[in-house]
């Protein structure tokens, strides 16, 4: 049976060109990679040079910039500790923290939720984000940035090859960290998400815009499918 995920001798760069030609994209895909030890960081990245939230960098990314971030470097401690870069506070372990900004009847189905978010358990030392076009390592999670058309689309893609459906997992907060990057890398398949209030309000992420998350080794299935529909 031929293998319609290989995408051998392709470059991300090509990839990139790819997906934003046959979805119509404004941005670029951003790759993210996780980096355990510091001497792992590729080399001539920079770090960022002040601390903002990961939807922030993301949305950086997508825009063409290229950078790592540490612990220090992300402003939301709640969407770091989501992404493997650190320690959630406690009142968000809890539930506590989104119970008392109101989003929840209860501290149960508060803390219900917070349990049932992915979350990657392993440490990272720091998060490389690039967008794909200009990556020089083999990223483990791929966001897209999209209208609903768009995301259509992409949902096609995701089932030409072996079927099946496309499962979107959200509860509308803690949406760029654990719905499009913690829950592809640690399901090891494709998510969709609706955004949450932080990354509208501080990312600027449009009301007519969702997020994709994809799991970076299945890329050429997704590739190689757009180019056949």
């Amino acid at each position: 049976m031929e293998n319609t995920c290989e995408v051998t001798n392709v470059s991300y760069a090509s990839i990139s060109g790819e997906l934003k030609e046959k979805l119509g994209l404004e941005k670029s895909p951003v790759a993210i990679k996780f980096i355990l030890r510091e001497k792992d960081l590729p080399e001539g990245i920079e770090k960022l040079d002040k601390p903002i939230r990961h939807c922030e960098m993301v949305q950086k990314a997508a825009q063409g910039a290229v950078f790592y971030a540490t612990f220090e470097e992300q402003a939301c401690k709640g969407g770091a500790a989501a992404i493997g870069a650190g320690e959630a506070p406690e009142k968000l372990k809890t539930g506590e923290f989104y119970y008392d900004l109101g989003r929840f009847s209860s501290l149960g189905a508060a803390k219900r939720t917070m349990d049932a978010i992915p979350k990657i358990d392993i440490r990272s030392y720091a998060i490389v984000y690039a967008p794909l076009e200009k990556v020089s390592f083999d990223p483990d999670v791929i966001v897209v940035i999209a209208n609903p058309a768009q995301a259509m689309k992409l949902s096609q893609a995701l089932v030409y090859t072996l079927g099946g459906r496309v499962e979107a997992d959200f509860a509308g907060i803690q949406s760029i960290c654990a719905d499009a990057v913690a829950g592809p890398f640690t399901r090891k398949t494709a998510n969709i998400t609706l955004g949450c209030s932080g990354s509208r309000q501080y990312a600027d992420i449009k009301e007519n815009e969702v997020i994709i998350g994809l799991n970076a080794e299945n890329i050429g299935c997704v590739v190689n499918a757009l180019q056949q529909i």
